[in-house]
């Protein structure tokens, strides 16, 4: 290993290979400090080229690699397991945005580039680039494709693929596949930059995108409005959208629980209703059209879902702070949760129509199998994204309550199963649902998934254990 080493250092420079514990302490330790893993050597690279020179000495020695952006990632895709024989890439120094064409609306970016310095430069050049995540300040583009990133815009703009025309990437054995281009049409065969997106780094390490942009919107209003329940939601989502069309940005739902947990974790905040309600909608519009415009668009839709009873009550922002105030609830619901405790979460898909039958019947399910668990659901309702955790009762430790993950996981992901949904909508499977894959994909997928990752990656050292 030490002429393994030694080789790395003299391609990339000693200091840019880190081997000490100390120094390697981050880059093996997962975002939410469940779990640390063991790494030979963190490798810091500054260049696709050097990418390159670096899989292929992984190759020659037979070394695993894990690529690794911003290790925001919440499935344990992003650090090496405890055997201590892979070496984590790291993609932080390939940060560059090498061109923007406004005239075709993309911009060319480097992986490590953090999404919101991505979304700062789209601004800058008077386009906005709409992925927008919580971790949006540590988070990498190159993490984004390689988990095919959700958001809060996916309902008007798509998640990372959809917004992604070309890759560039270092394939298992060291070539440089150049498919940076910047074409909405191209039909000359498999596609794939489609393969790589979503892969999790384990077909080959994605070092550059060509990106969409967009223009910048005229006008935004945001509302929240309080509902009786989730089928009222659905169909309060129906009637916005018939009302409003494109303009619909953002939808999100988080239940009154959830708005308990940040107001008392965050009492800061100022509370926007004086009553408490069992459903919230948090909705955006977005509009080329003037404020005045956009803002009577929504307060029309709204007005008439209050007069016809749909929703309970409603406030529309009047100012860009209140809006910030709306967000901020909405973006502080996991940090509420972290405080109050450890808990067991899970990252859903669902068709719409089927997430308020969904929610019903799991939680009566997880209630008669854990009498007391506290539901925290919440998320993206437009496009069918659920957060849907589950804390343990009040009177219960959370080191106790966490022993039942798996039988948790089973009612939930059964219940998924059920509503034809997926078990991961937008974190990936990484090592943490890795198994559980096995249950809900048919042999026939999984042959086939297989067949593309021996093709791609025949000895099997890019992510090694992720995935499949």
């Amino acid at each position: 290993m030490s002429l393994f080493l030694t080789l790395c250092q003299q391609t990339i420079g000693a200091k840019h290979v880190l081997s000490k514990q100390d120094e390697m302490q981050t880059y093996v330790s997962d975002w939410r400090q469940r779990e640390v893993g063991k790494a030979l050597a963190i490798l810091i690279p500054s260049n696709t080229e050097e990418v390159a020179a670096l899989v292929k000495l992984c190759a020659e020695h037979q070394i695993g690699i894990v690529p690794q952006g911003g290790n925001t990632g919440l499935v344990l895709g992003s650090i090496p397991d405890q055997s201590g024989t892979c070496v984590v890439l790291s993609l932080r120094r390939l940060n560059r945005i090498r061109s923007v064409d406004t005239s075709n609306n993309t911009m060319t970016v480097e992986a490590g580039c953090l999404l919101a310095e991505v979304q700062g430069a789209a601004q800058q050049a008077g386009r906005l680039y709409p992925l927008s995540l919580a971790s949006e300040g540590s988070c990498t583009i190159g993490g984004n494709l390689s988990t095919n990133a959700g958001g809060t815009a996916v309902l008007r703009y798509g998640n990372a693929r959809e917004l992604c025309l070309g890759l560039e990437v270092v394939t298992a054995t060291g070539e440089i596949w150049n498919g940076l281009r910047g074409l909405r049409k191209d039909n000359t065969g498999y596609d794939l930059r489609d393969l790589y997106i979503g892969a999790e780094g384990t077909l080959g390490i994605i070092t550059a995108a060509v990106i969409k942009l967009f223009p910048i919107p005229k006008s935004e209003v945001t509302a929240l409005v309080a509902l009786a329940d989730v089928n009222a939601a659905l169909k309060l989502l129906s009637h916005v959208q018939d009302h409003t069309g494109a303009s619909l940005t953002g939808f999100e739902l988080f239940s009154d629980f959830c708005l308990h947990l940040v107001y008392k974790h965050f009492a800061e905040l100022p509370k926007i209703f004086e009553s408490s309600y069992p459903q919230y909608v948090l909705l955006e519009l977005a509009s080329a059209e003037t404020q005045e415009h956009t803002y009577s668009q929504l307060e029309f839709a709204l007005e008439a879902a209050l007069q016809s009873g749909l929703i309970i009550d409603v406030v529309i922002a009047n100012s860009l702070s209140q809006s910030t105030s709306i967000w901020k609830m909405r973006e502080l619901i996991s940090s509420a949760q972290a405080r109050e405790g450890k808990n067991i979460k899970h990252d859903i898909s669902l068709p719409v129509s089927q997430i308020g039958e969904f929610i019903s019947q799991t939680d009566a399910l997880l209630q008669t199998a854990f009498p007391g668990c506290r539901m925290l659901s919440f998320g993206h309702l437009g496009d069918g994204n659920l957060h849907y955790n589950v804390s343990p009762p009040v009177d219960q430790l959370d080191s106790d309550f966490l022993l039942e993950q798996a039988a948790v996981n089973r009612i939930v992901h059964d219940s998924v199963h059920l509503h034809h949904g997926s078990i991961s909508a937008e974190h990936g499977i990484g090592t943490l649902k890795k198994e559980e894959l096995l249950v809900y994909k048919s042999p026939l997928e999984m042959r086939l998934m297989q067949s593309i990752k021996t093709a791609l990656d025949p000895h099997q050292l890019m992510n090694p254990g992720k995935v499949i």
